[in-house]
């Protein structure tokens, strides 16, 4: 398959023709990758199980495993659930569209393999300018994973999909970076006080500052409880080499890894930047200087390691306080192993 590249960094002057482009392609049912502010998502028409199938079969990705339905304004959810409480009405005016997503009762309009059989859909509204274009364009919700194969890291640019997608869909729309870089926050607004299911974009404090009490799914802090938000349920995230995820003081750290480079293996080493100058490896990286930095750069960095390089990544484990639980979220999802020195 011939996989399109549709470039509108340049927003006044490339954004109305390549997205008319791209929306063609979704329409005809085919599958478009798109920025959003999280990540790339790998969009197909909600509507047709036909067109969501090549999602699955793009990405390699479980069948059980549900998506999240894209749409541009909150009309648009009315039309794909029977129910909304008060508390969402408040969460959508105060942070949508944004990087959070509704679990609500479907009322059947997207395709049985969106919700994966559930009664259930994942919904949101993402702020990214040219995702608001190309969804009022569709005006139908579009189902979007991450545009990556399934298990690796999400993409948070353009080349980031090329490399892992050409090929396999119809097209590409290049916004540039994206911003947020991981996914969104999923809450279950199925019961009478919200449950987070993936940390995300949105912080716990935020959603409880808004409407009080927010419940935390309890496979986010225990591992045999069976998760239940999209993207939960099976290892993600992971780079090509190994990553040990280490919680401990920088000495320690460094003497963990100059062990490991007596064994002659070359390590890769990510941290902020305040730690990144504190421990020596083969190759260091800086995540950058604060939680927001970190989580923007994570992806990349995780796929910034190749194999010759380095032979093991070594990751310093970060606060879990505000979009830190996010972080670290996705680093034990990535992580073979989690080591506390």
């Amino acid at each position: 398959m011939e996989t399109k590249r549709w470039n509108v960094t340049n927003m006044e002057k490339d954004i109305t023709k390549n997205i008319e482009e791209a929306v063609s392609v979704l329409l005809a049912g085919d599958t478009v990758a798109f920025p959003t502010e999280t990540v790339y998502g790998l969009g197909a028409d909600a509507t047709s199980e036909r067109a969501v199938a090549k999602i699955f079969e793009a990405k390699g990705r479980p069948q059980d495993n549900p998506l999240i339905a894209h749409i541009a304004t909150k009309e648009q959810l009315t039309k794909l659930v029977t129910d909304i409480p008060d508390y969402v009405d408040k969460l959508i005016d105060l942070f949508a569209p944004g990087p959070i997503t509704f679990v609500l009762p479907s009322n059947g309009v997207c395709a049985d393999n969106v919700t994966a059989g559930l009664s259930t859909i994942g919904v949101r509204m993402p702020s990214h300018p040219v995702a608001q274009q190309l969804l009022r364009a569709c005006n139908i919700p579009i189902a979007a994973p991450s545009a990556n194969l399934s298990g690796k890291p999400s993409p948070t640019s353009a080349e980031h999909v090329w490399g892992d997608l050409y090929g396999r869909i119809a097209g590409v729309v290049d916004g540039g970076a994206t911003g947020v870089g991981v996914e969104s926050t999923v809450i279950d607004c199925t019961q009478d006080i919200p449950v987070v299911l993936r940390p995300g974009g949105i912080t716990r404090e935020q959603l409880e500052a808004a409407v009080g009490t927010v419940m935390v799914d309890p496979a986010l802090v225990n591992k045999d409880e069976k998760p239940r938000a999209p993207g939960m349920k099976y290892r993600h995230y992971s780079p090509d080499i190994d990553l040990w995820l280490i919680k401990g003081k920088p000495a320690d750290i460094e003497k963990f890894i100059n062990d490991v480079r007596e064994e002659g293996k070359k390590v890769g080493f990510m941290a902020s930047e305040h730690t990144s100058h504190l421990v020596k490896a083969d190759k260091n990286l800086s995540l950058g200087f604060d939680a927001k930095e970190i989580a923007s750069n994570l992806y990349d960095a995780l796929r910034a390691f190749k194999h010759g390089d380095v032979d093991v990544i070594v990751c310093e484990a970060f606060s879990e306080e505000g979009i830190g639980q996010a972080i670290m979220n996705r680093l034990k999802k990535a992580a073979s192993q989690y080591i506390e020195l």
